[in-house]
This record gives C-alpha cells, sequence and structure tokens, in this order.
C-alpha cells in the first residue's frame, strides 16, 4: 500500500529547507518489520504530530531519529549529516537532537537546576554562569523556575516533564523530539506540558511529537503522519486529515478515537 501524498499547501513544509530526512529506512525486531521502506522529510521549523494505532512503529520512528534505536538498511540525515554510527561524531550529533520521553529520565540525585545545566556543562562546554543563566532562563520559561533547587522527585509529574523540556532546550538543538510526553502524566497535567509544547510551535522550533493527544495534533501540527503497521499510510495537513482522512485505515482509526 503506498503512501497517500498530499500537496502541502497549508503546511509549512515549504517554508524551511529540509532538516531531518529519512530515506527507505527499514528496522526489525527480530521477525517484526517495525519499520517498512519510511520516506520522511522534515523541514527546518516545522511541527509533524505521527499519530497511529498501538504497535503502528511510531515511537520507533522517532527514537531511530537520534540513533537510540539503529536501523537495518536506509539512511537518516540531519541537517545534511548522515547520522554516524557511534562515538563522538554521535554524541556531537544528539546534542542537536533534543527527546523528551513519555518517563521523565531526570537524574534523581541532582536538583532541577542542575538536571538542565548537566549537559550544557559537559557536552557544550559552557561556562558554569552561563550554563546556570540558560538554565533558568528556560524554566521560567517553562513555568517551574521557582522550582529550580527542588529534586525531581519533589515535583508533580507535570513539572517533571516541564523541567525536561526545559533540559533539551538547554542544548540548543535543532529538531525536538517528543516520544509520547503526556502518556505518563495525570489527566489534569497534560495541558501544563502541552501549552509549553504549543509555544515552542508558535516560536518556530523543529518538532516531531508522537502523542494520543488529537487536540495538540490539530492545533499545533502543520502536517500530521499517520503510521500504521510499520508504514507511513498517509500525511496530510490536519485539517484534512481530520476532516478528510483518505484511506481505510486512517478513517477507521478516527472513527475509534474520536467516537469518545
Amino acid at each position: 500500500m503506498s503512501a497517500v501524498s498530499v500537496t502541502k499547501d497549508e503546511g509549512a513544509a515549504s517554508a524551511g529547507e529540509p532538516l531531518v530526512v529519512l530515506d527507505q529506512v527499514n528496522k526489525h525486531f527480530g521477525a517484526l518489520h517495525v519499520l517498512q521502506d519510511i520516506d520522511l522529510t522534515i523541514a527546518r521549523g516545522e511541527v509533524v504530530v505521527v499519530i497511529g494505532p498501538s504497535g503502528s512503529g511510531k515511537s520507533t520512528l522517532c527514537r531511530t531519529i537520534n540513533r537510540l534505536e539503529t536501523i537495518d538498511s536506509g539512511t537518516i540525515s540531519i541537517d545534511g549529516h548522515p547520522l554516524p554510527a557511534e562515538g563522538r561524531e554521535l554524541a556531537r550529533l544528539r546534542a542537536d537532537v533534543g527527546m523528551v520521553f513519555q518517563s521523565f529520565n531526570l537524574f534523581a540525585h541532582k536538583t532541577v537546576l542542575e538536571n538542565v545545566t548537566l549537559g550544557q556543562l559537559k557536552v557544550r562546554k559552557k561556562p558554569k554562569k552561563e550554563a546556570d543563566e540558560r538554565a533558568r532562563a528556560l524554566l521560567d520559561r517553562v513555568g517551574v523556575g521557582n522550582q529550580a533547587d527542588k529534586y525531581p522527585a519533589q515535583l508533580s509529574g507535570g513539572q517533571q516533564q516541564r523541567v525536561a523540556i526545559a533540559r533539551a532546550l538547554a542544548m540548543e538543538p535543532k529538531v525536538m523530539l517528543f516520544d509520547e510526553p503526556t502518556s505518563a502524566l495525570d489527566p489534569e497535567m497534560i495541558n501544563e506540558v502541552l501549552e509549553v509544547m504549543q509555544q515552542l510551535a508558535r516560536d518556530g522550533m523543529t518538532m516531531v511529537v508522537v502523542t494520543h493527544e488529537m487536540g495538540f495534533a490539530r492545533s499545533a501540527a502543520n502536517r500530521v503522519v499517520f503510521m500504521a503497521d510499520g508504514r507511513i499510510v498517509e500525511e496530510a495537513t490536519p485539517d484534512q486529515f481530520f476532516n478528510n482522512p483518505r484511506s481505510d485505515r486512517a478513517k477507521d482509526f478516527l472513527s475509534k478515537i474520536l467516537a469518545h
């Protein structure tokens, strides 16, 4: 089944040059073919939301972009550079690709401020004063500036996830990947994280977001990528996708989730 291509007249794909390019990417877990001939180009400044049923390959796709998952064939490049296999080059490239996970992955024994300065000091080699100032500014930006001296366990899930976003932003990434960033949160905390992400989108951050939050997909995405069975089945603007899906798989998926 070939992907349904659309004219991206409403999307921002034409606004920037390609930043992340996946070309014929394949990935297996044993006998399971989790990514099948994936072609996807994300432009600078574009917000791409990846949705689809469980097990469709969304999270795996997200994790291949900073090589948390290796691929079996195909190529991935970021800002014109192929993804390095390992070593120092990979560490450098990972610094350009911010990642926010379901679980917040903060260092429990470090304060919020230390969590946000660590990568700046160790990878970006910034002076401590500069790293601290940037960290505090970013914590303010995501609405947890007053929590800087606390430890992660003293924060709510929503606050921890906002710290994780600040930590990723501190590295001045070219692209931000979000792998179901709200799925571990209590319902009342989901919006506070989505609001931060909405603001990042408005500020022009290039973002790839795997999420079940259809409201976010409708309002923040330039493009919706719908996956099923390891393939990209459909790509469209949010308006086109939610109001006029072209594939039976997408129609079926939307009828199930939008009925609730």
